[in-house]
């Protein structure tokens, strides 16, 4: 697999979205022993792979167990940030590696893992090695690669082309010239949880790339001076804020959450014709959408290029693993029953097929031999293609960032999107945040 930039791999994406319902619920718990605390996303189904194998743990190991607890996307990001810098952080920190992760270290806040996987070699040799570029901060792993890549998709409604009797966009081109199509057949071109603010990162990221390829967004990583000014960037932004002015985006895209799965719901509904956004959809749209999946509607393609654009089009970002990492405060006995999980049921034969089974690549090599018998044996293997054809697979920025700067960068993308602040304003107010 390719290695992405950040951070010298490939790294993770911004995030695993749509959780189904609000606040917090524990499971896992009961019994005797010592017990070690597991947050994670309430994402369906996602959710229930972590939920079951979690269970297939504690069943092994009735004396040293997880408890669980569910948080919506969102939320989560909020509260653990909070119990982190409270000292009150679960055993077990899921994350997407990058910039959290470095500030967590810097904070003296997690495990050095290095030493555990010299002595564990059968676990790290299992993984992709691409995973490990957002668990490796100064040369040391401080974080468990884990559950599944996840390459940002461009999704389409194959009915929405046929109304219009168009073909799917080949270039940035066709998707302006698709927008006044669809507008004028009553259908949304575009679905867009706005609200979340990341699910607006995803066009810049393309078109950044698309435009001037990866070193665009390495040099605001390398924290060179104005790099948001770069020409190419101001044109991608600009660009972005075109396809908005001609109404590419479902009317009120800014008041929709995607922790609600409402702008999955546009498209396979078909008030929207297409959609930008994580290979984990796929999952909740077979679920939530009734036939749309299971009858052949729903199309996918990796995002286009743009005319004259340097980026190569394998290109992609988007999520090459999971992360799990070891809170520095939990107690020794903690940290064993953690560091077992690691070893045997997180990346499992039998976790590898949960997460086959709800239409996801795992991480784990060989993986792709467990395709062939799945319903969704064709979405896995163009995931697989993509993820493994990337000449960069790169982590979203949000995640790549350190927290303040990413707090800066997803309001300013926000308000981009708002048509609040011109492409130059946007420069000027990240330029004030590179390399903090």
């Amino acid at each position: 697999m390719s290695m992405g930039l950040p951070l010298g791999a490939a790294l993770a994406a911004c995030g695993t979205s749509g959780p189904t319902r609000p606040g917090a619920t524990s499971t896992g718990g009961g019994g005797g022993g010592t017990t070690a605390t597991y947050w994670y996303l309430s994402t369906q189904p996602q959710e229930g792979v972590r939920t079951r194998t979690m269970e297939r743990f504690n069943k092994a190991n009735p004396n040293g167990r997880l408890v669980g607890t569910t948080f919506q996307n969102d939320a989560f990001k909020t509260k653990i940030k909070t119990a982190i810098g409270a000292g009150q952080a679960p055993t077990l920190i899921w994350g997407w590696g990058g910039g959290g992760l470095r500030s967590y270290v810097q904070a003296g806040q997690v495990e050095d893992l290095t030493s555990w996987f010299d002595q564990n070699p059968a676990v790290k040799d299992r993984l992709f090695p691409s995973s490990f570029g957002a668990a490796t901060i100064d040369g040391k792993i401080y974080a468990m690669p884990c559950e599944t890549m996840q390459p940002i998709v461009l999704y389409y409604d194959k009915r929405a082309f046929e109304k219009i009797k168009a073909e799917p966009p080949q270039s940035w081109g066709d998707i302006m010239a698709l927008v006044p199509k669809f507008n004028a057949a009553g259908i949304a071109p575009f679905s867009l949880g706005g609200q979340s603010r990341w699910t607006n990162m995803m066009w810049l990221e393309f078109l950044f790339d698309r435009i001037g390829g990866p070193e665009v967004f390495q040099a605001v990583f390398d924290a060179e001076k104005d790099a948001w000014s770069n020409p190419i960037a101001l044109d991608a932004l600009t660009k972005a804020q075109d396809l908005i002015k001609a109404d590419g985006f479902i009317k009120g895209f800014s008041s929709i959450t995607a922790d609600s799965n409402a702008d999955q719901a546009l498209l396979y509904t078909g008030k929207a014709a297409m959609m930008l956004h994580g290979g984990w959809t796929y999952g909740s749209m077979s679920t939530d959408g009734g036939d749309f999946v299971s009858g052949g509607n729903l199309g996918y393609m990796n995002f286009p290029p743009v005319e004259g654009g340097k980026g190569d089009p394998s290109n992609t970002v988007g999520n090459p693993g999971q992360y799990l990492s070891i809170s520095a405060k939990a107690t020794p006995e903690q940290k064993e029953i953690a560091k077992k999980f690691f070893a045997t049921e997180l990346m499992s034969d039998e976790s590898v097929k949960d997460w086959v089974g709800t239409g996801a690549v795992p991480i784990v090599k060989g993986a792709d031999a467990a395709f062939g018998s799945a319903k969704d044996a064709e979405f896995l293997k163009f995931v697989y293609g993509i993820a493994v054809n990337a000449k960069t697979f790169a982590q979203s920025w949000d995640q790549a960032l350190s927290p303040t700067a990413a707090e800066v960068l997803l309001d300013n993308i926000s308000k981009l999107f708002q048509l609040s602040i011109s492409p130059q304003q946007f420069a000027t107010n990240m330029n004030a945040v590179i390399g903090k």
